[in-house]
């Protein structure tokens, strides 16, 4: 590819605008992502305080149940049917994560078992809701956090090394173009000097010619 004369200096000149455009718009993900990361960031956060508690609150419960009931109870009142993840999907800038989840966990119904019983399978499927929702938010972020990493990367990318780069190429170009220009002008001013020259002394040997003075 030609990369000198007036074509080179179109052609880098079109390539400059288009790293400088993508430039801008990499600029722009990344100041959305970064604002729906800090987003992320806060949900996550209120995820864990409910999953927490909701942990804490369930293993109170079966701390309970296994001092009332015993361990073969709280086995036997196990569901077969396994829960039910659903999740609510979301994006931005061409990031697809987790929205929201939902656990929908089966209900079992334990027989010749206290109530502590209950209230215990009632708070493990109020954790495990909450667990659920605090995997994904967890998930959301780490898939936001990393492209926001490696838009930043390309960003540096453009704008520390690819239009640096197609500045200098260009600059170089332009200084062969104006020495051209210069060195074509410095041509013409002696073929003209030339011609005149050349003129003059024609018109000094023909007969009666005047020499021109010098």
């Amino acid at each position: 590819m030609n990369t000198t004369g007036r074509a080179g200096k179109l052609r880098l000149e079109r390539r400059l605008l288009t790293a400088q455009h993508g430039a801008e718009l990499l600029d722009r993900k990344q100041r959305i992502l970064a604002d729906e990361l800090e987003r992320l960031h806060l949900r996550a956060a209120r995820t864990e305080q409910l999953w927490l508690t909701a942990a804490r609150d369930a293993e109170s419960w079966l701390a309970r149940t296994a001092a009332l009931d015993g361990r073969e109870l709280i086995a036997a009142a196990a569901p077969v049917i396994p829960a039910e993840v659903q999740l609510e999907w979301g994006g931005a800038m061409g990031v697809t994560y987790p929205e929201d989840a939902r656990c929908e966990a089966p209900v079992a119904a334990p027989a010749g078992a206290s109530s502590a019983l209950t209230y215990a399978m009632s708070a493990a499927r109020a954790a495990l809701d909450a667990g659920v929702r605090q995997a994904a938010a967890q998930r959301a972020v780490l898939l936001v956090a990393a492209e926001l990493k490696a838009t930043r990367t390309r960003l540096r990318a453009v704008q520390k090394r690819w239009i640096p780069r197609l500045e200098n190429e260009l600059n170089t170009i332009r200084r062969q173009l104006q020495e051209q220009e210069l060195q074509e002008n410095l041509r013409l001013r002696w073929s003209a000097d030339a011609i005149v020259r050349s003129a003059a002394a024609e018109r000094a040997s023909s007969p009666g010619g005047t020499a021109v003075p010098r």
